[in-house]
């Protein structure tokens, strides 16, 4: 009888082309995140600047947020089909020409419409991106490792953009976060255009035209009518009728995917009991996501005083935290199973911005943000890294492009949903406050509620993620169902 222990199998360490291939397209998701947050701390110099009013301000962030979140099932659609290496390069070539004009834009109206474009670009990117990534790894532990180093660039080129926005505001004015951006993804659109391999041919299928069409129209009057509400209130005409209206577009986009034989959505996507789950939460996750690197900056700078370049440099913990989240996330997953790792992240998360929601008029950065800064950093990692990986389980191979869209659309729509109805409450409280307290005061007033109703949906989405969540335990390698990377060829299947 062999009684000899078996020792557990150790997953080898990539191989250095396979290495340098996931740090590429690791890149191009790091620039795409980076142009989500960049704007924020410059977004007081961008309103003196390019003569926004409110309402315009709040849509230089929507704007990029809805064009990326409402077309990413499309972009994701269009890798699997027209192949994902060409989608990324027409990606990144829309992004970087984007990212120029909103630069050299000269009015509040260009603007808007080259962060439009830019949303457009990363439509394209991201999941791309995200689907060659997977392909370079099948689903086990070195996949877990890989959507560490995902998480770790998505978290870095969030609060990476706050600090870069921060010092090009300072040393050279709020056009340069546009330029630095496009200068990044023509780097990026270089070097994949002469390292990433061809993939093989086109795959069957035919886009659904129409589904898009109605989906991104549905996302457009909700997002559209959540950010009027601000100044126009909840009972304005126009504002009941944009959410009607996306009310009405959606159930007609349910209707049309259940009937169509090239649905943009396809039930074989949902088979496997997880992608839904893990697309929910990360819906949840996202919607106080985007909202959280809006009032944190407005905060340091409006009420604590803080410089573009101080402010930047405030979001370094955050990102040391992410990062150290993000690669510790399959190790905690290994030992303790997802349920308890995602339920733990964020829970962390919400103890961090129930802290900030306890911020001053008088504060301080080092009493009022550093040690929340850290929590929420490693909560939001962790909890991406975890649900990044459920949303994209189990998927088939020929809808990997798809789940990756999808995962990245909840994730971005949420955060633009999330944040207009923030920022209409935090508008709102603010407005009733001034009538007896000083503004500053006031706009804290407003900031603490923002933070304060993240903490409870982050609070209900743990609790959520149990009940999602309990069944997946540990994560364990699956089979997958072809090569994943052939280092002798060199080719992403």
């Amino acid at each position: 009888m062999n009684l000899q222990r078996t020792q557990p199998e150790r997953t080898p360490p990539a191989a250095p082309r396979q290495a340098a291939l996931l740090a590429l397209l690791a890149a191009a998701q790091f620039t795409v995140m980076l142009a989500t947050s960049i704007v924020n701390v410059a977004l007081p110099q961008i309103r003196a600047g390019a003569g926004l009013s409110d309402t315009g301000t709040t849509w230089v962030v929507n704007a990029y947020g809805l064009a990326f979140g409402a077309l990413l099932l499309a972009g994701g659609r269009a890798a699997d089909l027209l192949g994902r290496r060409r989608v990324l390069v027409v990606g990144l070539a829309l992004f970087a020409a984007a990212s120029l004009a909103a630069g050299a834009a000269a009015s509040p109206g260009m603007l808007i419409a080259a962060r439009v474009v830019q949303g457009l670009g990363a439509a394209a990117i991201a999941p791309a991106a995200l689907a060659l990534a997977m392909d370079l790894f099948p689903s086990g532990p070195g996949r877990g490792r890989a959507l560490g180093v995902w998480g770790a660039v998505s978290g870095a080129g969030g609060a990476g953009g706050v600090l870069l926005g921060g010092v090009l505001t300072q040393a050279w004015g709020w056009p340069w976060i546009f330029y630095s951006v496009a200068l990044g993804a023509a780097l990026v659109l270089t070097a994949v255009a002469a390292l990433v391999p061809r993939t093989v041919g086109r795959r069957a299928g035919r886009f659904d035209l129409l589904g898009t069409a109605t989906v991104s129209l549905a996302l457009t009057c909700l997002v559209w009518g959540l950010t009027t509400a601000r100044g126009a209130g909840w009972t304005d005409g126009r504002v009941l009728g944009a959410l009607g209206a996306a009310a009405t577009l959606l159930a007609a986009f349910a209707v049309i995917e259940l009937r169509r034989p090239n649905a943009l959505i396809p039930p074989r996507l949902f088979t496997t009991g997880r992608v839904a789950a893990g697309n929910l939460l990360m819906a949840l996750l996202g919607s106080v996501w985007i909202a959280l690197f809006f009032f944190l900056p407005l905060y340091q700078q409006q009420v604590l005083g803080s410089s573009p370049l101080a402010t930047g440099a405030g979001q370094l913990p955050l990102a040391a935290a992410n990062m150290l989240g993000s690669t510790l996330a399959p190790r905690i997953s290994r030992r303790i199973g997802a349920t308890a790792t995602v339920t733990a992240a964020l829970f962390t998360e919400a103890a961090g911005l129930l802290w900030l929601s306890r911020i001053s008029a008088d504060g301080s950065y080092l009493a009022d943000v550093l040690g929340p800064s850290i929590l929420v950093g490693l909560g939001l990692s962790i909890a991406f890294v975890q649900l990044t990986a459920l949303a994209v389980d189990g998927v088939p191979p020929q809808d990997a492009g798809l789940a990756g869209g999808l995962v990245n659309t909840t994730r971005q729509v949420g955060g633009a949903i999330g944040l207009a109805a923030l920022a209409t409450l935090a508008g709102s409280v603010t407005a009733h406050a001034s009538t007896h307290q000083p503004h500053l005061e006031s706009l804290t007033a407003g900031y603490r509620t923002a933070f304060t109703v993240s903490a409870a949906v982050l609070a209900a989405t743990a609790l959520l993620a149990m009940l999602l969540t309990r069944r997946t335990g540990p994560q364990t390698a699956t089979t997958s169902t072809r090569p994943a990377f052939d280092p002798q060829t060199s080719r992403i299947s």
